[in-house]
């Protein structure tokens, strides 16, 4: 982001729109229809409308919060001011893997599609990504890498261009299949044949919740528009909405254009050629060969649009940790062009390593979204804390019942966790507790400092809330979410619930008092006005 002592605040709601849309339609237009249905048959249209409420009301919370700190890489300077040192340097870690990991997403979905005509990069009885596939995932990757080092205003100029392309292609996608192919009996063939519960698992990990996060990109262009109270919330319920209308309406043409027999041995079932890349293969097998062609040719634009957006977002990411002391002070130096080249060093080298855990694109996307969704739960936790210890403090955006849908959003946010499935969860928190337990041997016996000094009065909170949602994924139903099925779908749900408020109470209670939050927030902005990075160490801002 440009610095806000300069930044001209001319960016209206049609441009913060247009920059949100182009983040939505990523790869999830190309593979959420699938995924979904597979899991939840024609219940699946719900999913998108949950996904999107869901998205909405942490998008309402942090509408307020980055009008507050229109900072790049906010999310880790806010959690600094509310919990102290420690939390922000957890945040700072679980913002980190869930901004690296998106563009390794991306360009799996490019290798699903280009298997069509370059066979050998997937598996066909796996669907996993071969030895040739991931090594051409790593060339891509590096491609998209090198451009932010090269030609960053010709990525962003070339992004901002194809925004249009990215959003006519999937409704033209919608029209062109229900003409060529409808069969609406499908709505409501086999709708037995998956269970309820695969409604809400596949918000996590078909990528409906993945589909929406370009809702970010109004949070982070909250400083540089002149009305953020009014402009922030448009672009967020348009983009959002809009978005939700036409995963809506691709997952409705997606079930009505398949042939009935694709579906007659049920929903969980569901096979037909070319499945690596659904979209196209169906519009082969109903006779546009020729809008095939365009979709196999959007499947490397709309998919490498999004990964440069994000590959250009995580280091500001890795920055802004710098800046707080929650990474190296290396880390914030810029090349002679401006750009931000260790954190994209970083950026490659850690989005390579997730191919390996994750090979193919919905382990991806279910990491993805499990990351993604725990960063972005902090949110409320920080909203109703600075309520309290920062009352008088300007909020350009204020959210109306800040209480009630800060706790919603909270608990909605666990659930999305608990509805990936314990396979996912426990790789993921278990890298968020491995990196709390490295980090606090690290601060303890090299520097030598106390648990007190390392800030753990406002942070011993987050490992039980972790552990605490592990066990939940651990004991939950088994089958396709991987748990011991000590409890049903539906029960886990309300235990995440109960528990969920009880993290929020203590860790509301956790929080700095009034002068630390205070001191810290001044240093951000004090950050953000001189536009250059900072030597002092955050943790020295602590009130004793």
């Amino acid at each position: 982001m440009a610095d806000p002592a300069k930044l001209r605040r001319d960016a209206g709601v049609i441009g913060i729109l247009n920059v949100c849309l182009g983040s939505t339609i990523g790869s999830g237009w190309l593979f959420g229809a699938l995924h979904a249905a597979v899991q939840a048959g024609p219940w699946s249209v719900f999913s998108w409308i949950i996904g999107a409420v869901a998205i909405l009301f942490l998008a309402f919370v942090f509408a307020e919060l980055a009008t507050m700190f229109p900072n790049s890489g906010g999310l880790v300077h806010m959690t600094h001011v509310s919990h102290g040192d420690l939390a922000g340097r957890i945040w700072a870690w679980i913002l980190f893997l869930a901004s690296v990991s998106v563009p390794p997403v991306e360009v799996s979905a490019v290798l699903a599609y280009a298997n069509n005509y370059l066979p050998g990069l997937i598996d066909p009885h796996t669907g996993l990504m071969t030895h040739a596939g991931t090594a051409l995932a790593a060339l891509l990757l590096a491609a998209v890498v090198a451009l932010n080092f090269l030609a960053v205003r010709w990525v962003i100029a070339i992004n901002s261009a194809a925004t249009w392309w990215k959003l006519v292609i999937p409704i033209a996608t919608i029209v062109v299949l229900m003409a060529c192919s409808f069969h609406p009996q499908n709505m409501l063939a086999h709708i037995h044949s998956t269970p309820v519960s695969g409604v809400f698992t596949a918000v996590a990990t078909a990528g409906v919740v993945f589909s929406f996060f370009g809702f970010q990109q109004a949070i982070a262009l909250a400083g540089e528009t002149r009305n953020p109270g009014r402009n922030v919330p448009i672009a967020l319920i348009s983009s959002v909405l809009i978005g939700m209308l036409i995963y809506v309406g691709l997952q409705i043409s997606f079930i009505t254009a398949l042939q009935p027999r694709d579906v007659s041995g049920g929903w969980g079932n569901l096979h037909f050629a070319g499945m690596f890349g659904p979209l196209a293969a169906i519009a082969v097998s109903v006779g546009a060969f020729w809008w095939a062609v365009l979709l196999y040719v959007d499947a490397l634009i709309s998919p490498l649009g999004t990964a440069f957006i994000y590959v250009t977002a995580s280091p500001r990411i890795i920055m802004a940790a710098g800046e707080m002391g929650s990474a190296p002070k290396y880390v914030t130096r810029l090349s002679r062009q401006g750009v931000p080249w260790v954190g994209l060093l970083v950026t490659y080298v850690v989005g390579v390593l997730f191919f390996f855990p994750f090979p193919s694109w919905q382990k991806l996307v279910s990491a993805v979204s499990l990351t993604a969704v725990l960063s972005f739960s902090i949110g409320p936790v920080i909203l109703l804390r600075l309520r309290a210890s920062l009352p008088q403090a300007a909020r350009p955006f204020r959210l109306r019942a800040a209480g009630m849908l800060s706790t919603v959003a909270f608990i909605v946010s666990n659930w999305i966790i608990y509805w990936t499935g314990y396979a996912i969860a426990s790789w993921m928190l278990g890298a968020v507790l491995a990196y709390i337990v490295a980090y606090l041997s690290w601060g303890t016996v090299v520097r030598r400092r106390t648990l007190a000094e390392l800030g753990w009065r406002h942070a011993w909170w987050i490992p039980p809330y972790l552990a605490g949602m592990w066990l939940i994924s651990y004991l939950g139903p088994a089958g396709l979410m991987g748990g011991t099925g000590v409890f049903g779908f539906f029960t886990g749900m309300w235990i995440v619930a109960g528990f969920s408020l009880m993290v929020l109470w203590v860790a509301l209670r956790a929080g700095q008092s009034s002068d630390a939050a205070q001191s810290c927030a001044d240093f951000v902005r004090a950050l953000a006005s001189s536009g250059v990075e900072t030597r002092m160490d955050p943790m020295e801002l602590e009130a004793p």
